[in-house]
């Protein structure tokens, strides 16, 4: 799915006007009943108060369409007001609110005015949309610190009021906070970043069937993944193959007191359908590793030549730095597989903080190679960021500058390629917050990346099938989000699998 600006979203309205055809305000009756939907199931009682703050541009003339369609389902207690911080109304919100003064009475709330009270039932926020790129200020802002105060659920159209799209609000007093974000078509740049998550809430994408043509020719470098995306990679097995011929994953790592995060990688690489797998280890955590593992194979680094060990094992993808440690011996096996190697690598944990601690490494960091960084990793790498879109900026300068695909782990996992795309994932839950979830990551992307896919989609698909784990384990009610661990991931993995078949 394609994650468009503003004034793409514009442009897509007005296509799809032209060739649908539709007109514009039943293009907006589309957007509101998908949201009333949701909102009549949501608040389930006919009696339960829903309060509407509509702007008088395009998304308030949304809110007004929703309070008339919630009255005309039965919904007794809708109070709407019309935020008047202008007095240019947009022509379908004048359209909204003539259908609507003739089923109830619409208050209007200016300068000047007392602000009403919100102490009950849910308000639908419907005063800004995506076009907004000035902070709300005066009594719009007062409102919205009204209704952030207030103990009310708010269920958001489009934007959370004061949010920008593809831009930060330095203010974020004046930024609503939503229970649920109800969004049209594709989401917007900001819901998917990590700061502002807690204005977002929920993020539910509403289709309103923008026309396709316009959907498939616009060209954007923004991409949310999901299931339609992931399927087309996965093949039905050849009924004649065998183990040889869905690779072979090396796994790098462990160290003393540390063998659980190898152990962990090792385990997820062997569940993702790599045919063969290999840990290397140091001495300490051989018999950790037959024991834990007994589906791969396990060579000591004391023991074998790290430049033999192509010609003697031919992996097909190498992860490496799960428990590794950072002494000078790890430093040593790293910069060899930076030299020596010509095997797709993926680098987390410890072969990250290596990086960052021998900043020469980076100047011989092999194309193509797959980085695993969580915020903290990626800030040792690059420094410091202001907000969360100088992050992306960064973050995508990395993958082009040193081209290597880069996966910033977070609530919205993103993926860099090197030819400047960004891929945000649709996958996943809370209970991924938790130790080892990062290394089981790292063994499901080198097993992918072994068994034949590219770079990129070996990233994107790893992460994804990681999250799809841990929300299927969330739909089954065994495991909670707090007692979620690890291996449970692991534990999920084949039903996520069968789940894309």
């Amino acid at each position: 799915m394609k994650i468009l600006s503003p004034n793409q979203l514009k442009e897509a309205d007005k296509y799809t006007i032209e060739n649908e055809p539709v007109s514009s305000i039943d293009l907006m009756e589309r957007a509101a009943k998908s949201c009333v939907d949701f909102i009549a199931n949501y608040a389930k009682n006919h009696d339960t108060t829903i309060t509407v703050f509509c702007g008088v541009g395009n998304n308030g003339g949304d809110g007004l369409a929703i309070a008339r369609l919630l009255i005309e389902k039965g919904f007794v207690n809708i109070k709407t007001y019309v935020v008047e911080f202008s007095n240019n109304y947009s022509l379908d919100f004048t359209t909204n609110y003539k259908r609507l003064e003739k089923l109830a009475r619409i208050k209007h709330i200016v300068d000047g005015d007392f602000l009403p009270d919100i102490d009950e039932g849910i308000v639908v926020d419907a005063i800004f949309g995506v076009g907004l790129n000035k902070s709300p200020y005066g009594f719009t802002k007062e409102l919205i610190q009204k209704i952030n105060k207030s103990n009310v659920e708010v269920i958001s159209i489009d934007m959370p009021s004061g949010l920008f799209a593809n831009d930060h609000n330095l203010d974020a007093d004046s930024i609503i906070k939503a229970d649920f974000t109800l969004t049209f078509e594709t989401p917007k740049l900001s819901l998917l970043l990590p700061y502002y998550g807690k204005f977002v809430g929920e993020l539910i994408i509403k289709r309103i069937f923008l026309h396709p043509d316009f959907l498939k020719e616009v060209e954007t470098n923004y991409f949310y993944v999901g299931e339609d995306y992931i399927s087309k990679f996965f093949k039905k097995r050849y009924k004649f193959s065998h183990k040889g011929t869905y690779g072979h994953s090396l796994m790098v790592g462990g160290s003393l007191g540390k063998m659980g995060a190898i152990q962990m990688a090792t385990r997820a690489a062997v569940k993702s359908g790599s045919g063969l797998v290999t840990s290397l280890v140091p001495k300490s955590g051989y018999q950790i590793m037959q024991i834990a593992v007994p589906e791969a194979m396990v060579l000591v680094e004391e023991e074998n030549d790290a430049n033999e060990l192509n010609s003697v094992i031919n992996p097909s993808a190498i992860g490496i730095g799960p428990g590794m440690g950072t002494d000078n011996s790890s430093m040593e096996i790293l910069r060899h597989f930076f030299e020596q190697n010509s095997t797709p690598l993926v680098l987390d944990a410890d072969a990250l903080n290596l990086i960052s601690k021998h900043r020469d490494l980076l100047e011989i960091l092999p194309e193509g190679a797959i980085l695993t960084p969580h915020p903290k990793e990626f800030e040792r790498l690059v420094g410091k960021w202001n907000n969360d879109f100088e992050k992306l900026k960064l973050a995508s300068e990395f993958a082009i500058n040193y081209q290597v695909v880069l996966v910033l782990k977070g609530a919205h996992t993103a993926i860099f390629d090197y030819q400047g795309n960004i891929y945000f994932n649709s996958t996943g839950n809370p209970a991924l917050a938790t130790g080892g979830s990062g290394d089981v990551l790292t063994g499901i992307i080198t097993s992918l990346l072994a068994q034949g896919m590219s770079n990129k989609d070996a990233a994107i698909t790893g992460v994804y099938i990681h999250g799809l784990a841990a929300d299927i384990a969330m739909e089954d009610g065994i495991e909670s989000q707090e007692s979620f661990s690890a291996t449970d991931i692991i534990a999920y993995l084949g039903r996520a699998f069968n789940s894309l078949k």
